[in-house]
């Protein structure tokens, strides 16, 4: 008792000035979830929307007194950016964000509740791709640039927006950047990075929405309405969310094209912020010399023979185009952590059979690339595991005074350490927990194991896929489970753990020192 008395004396309690640069970081994000707002307030006012219009203006105002509040009351202007500061400002500042995020989306009428509506704005921002929507296929033209922004938002980072505009040149910018799941500097500036990053994603974003634009047209939509379409689809490819303005997904559309565009749109989306900026400055080789590329193309060959074995054994899409649409369309979606489907979500088992779903849960689990919109486990480290454990064998049937050291290589060579092995483990560790803790809360509820660990994983993986567990019906545990591994699975726990480890110190630290 006396060692556990001397353990907490020695945890700091945060300080005033802590609170006070906390809620200051806090009220800069709000401030942006105010600003991203403008945009489908323009797109509702263009539509003749009237009460979607207040409704965002609701949200809006709610944002901007919460901002000038902590404004006011918070800034510290002396005062650096901590990396725990970093840590509590993401971690904190997503929980809040989604607070104000849901004001639109409770005032529609779409949500059973204030809960359901979270829920909707948390999938959006971590890329996710469920929904508790009602209705959807009826959704104003404003509330849905809403999902679809928020969740284009979400893939790059609420942080690397704010960074863009408003902690331009604030001292510790670089720590707010890596509390976001990210540590790698495109360019030496932090600011300079995630204009960077936003430059990437807005080029795609003309490219991309244009070559759907021009297949929807040609298709017979209308021209206004195919360019809705074709940028709402593109955001949530583009960011691995999933999002579509219509029930059924990718299946509204009966378009091979369509599906193929955003087949490749996901893909390049997944990949490493680094490795494109990587491209784009010449080094084209990086391409199949990265360890996260060829990780991930190991891991699809993997999943894909597991399906592909499946379907023969049971007859399932024997033609090309069936086994396209049907099987691998889908199984990459899950890869990368995006959730674009192309089956129903009720019969998504019973179509593609036992073998594909568990390949497809085997893919969500390991998800996309580090530093890239996509979530899961990340291919760069299933590629440091696999490393590792081949030293491992390699030092076993070596003779004794051998001395073996192993690199791998992600933009530059990088030597593996016990450290950074250990490091890796401890998050492959939590994201598999994350998962276990969301399927055995599914088999409580009655889910069959199958069903509860396929939705568990889509969720901490930030996936979006659903076997039809993930309903406006499921129970309200579940919900908030879902909405934990959501928010932790896309901060990557590190964060998370840091807002933990910060109310222990409100509530056993001692003194008000500077943390």
């Amino acid at each position: 008792n006396n060692h556990n008395q001397g353990y907490h004396d020695m945890i700091p309690r945060p300080s005033r000035s802590d609170a006070k640069l906390i809620g200051w970081g806090i009220g800069r994000m709000v401030l942006i979830v105010g600003l991203i707002m403008l945009a489908p307030l323009a797109i509702s006012i263009i539509c003749k929307e009237w009460n979607v219009v207040l409704d965002f203006l609701v949200g809006i105002t709610a944002c901007l007194v919460f901002w000038l509040l902590m404004e006011n009351t918070c800034h510290v202007s002396s005062e650096d950016f901590s990396k725990f500061h970093g840590l509590v400002v993401v971690s904190g500042g997503w929980l809040v964000s989604m607070l104000f995020s849901a004001i639109p989306h409770f005032l529609s009428g779409h949500f059973g509740s204030y809960l359901d509506a979270c829920f909707d704005i948390m999938s959006g921002y971590t890329t996710t791709g469920f929904f508790l929507i009602q209705d959807l296929d009826h959704v104003s033209h404003g509330l849905n640039t809403w999902r679809h922004v928020l969740t284009y938002v979400g893939g790059q980072g609420i942080i690397v927006v704010a960074l863009t505009f408003l902690f331009a040149g604030t001292a510790g910018a670089f720590k707010l950047y890596a509390a976001e799941a990210k540590e790698e500097r495109l360019l030496p500036n932090m600011a300079r990075t995630a204009r960077a990053i936003w430059m990437i994603s807005l080029v795609y974003l003309v490219v991309g929405s244009a070559a759907l634009f021009i297949c929807l047209v040609e298709e017979g939509m209308p021209p206004w309405r195919g360019f809705l379409h074709a940028t709402w689809l593109f955001m949530g490819a583009w960011s691995t969310g999933g999002f579509a303005p219509q029930s059924l997904n990718l299946m509204y559309y009966h378009s091979l094209a369509v599906e193929i565009i955003t087949l490749a749109i996901f893909i390049i989306g997944s990949f490493n912020f680094a490795l494109h900026w990587s491209v784009w400055t010449g080094n084209i080789k990086e391409v199949y010399k990265n360890i996260e590329i060829r990780s991930f193309a190991t891991t699809l060959a993997i999943t894909t023979a597991i399906m592909s074995i499946g379907f023969a054994k049971a007859g399932t899409f024997t033609t090309v185009a069936e086994y396209f649409r049907k099987g691998f369309y889908n199984l990459a979606s899950g890869h990368t952590a995006t959730g674009n489907s192309t089956v129903y979500s009720r019969v998504f088992l019973s179509e593609l059979g036992a073998p594909a779903t568990w390949a497809i849960t085997l893919a969500m689990a390991i998800g996309g690339s580090m530093a890239s919109t996509a979530g899961g486990i990340k291919n760069l480290r299933i590629g440091i595991v696999a490393k590792s454990i081949w030293d491992e064998i390699k030092r076993v049937v070596m003779p004794g005074s051998a001395v073996t050291r192993t690199k791998i290589h992600h933009i530059r060579d990088i030597w593996l350490d016990n450290a950074m092995v250990r490091g890796v483990m401890l998050i492959v560790i939590a994201f598999i927990a994350l998962y276990l803790g969301g399927s055995i809360l599914g088999i409580l509820y009655g889910y069959t194991p199958t069903l509860a660990f396929f939705d568990a994983v889509s969720a901490g993986s930030t996936t979006g896929l659903s076997t039809g567990v993930t309903s406006p019906l499921m129970p309200a545990l579940m919900k908030v489970y879902y909405i934990f591994a959501m928010w932790a699975g896309r901060l990557e726990f590190i964060s998370v753990f840091a807002l933990v480890g910060m109310a222990i110190a409100l509530v056993k630290g001692k003194g008000g020192r500077k943390i």
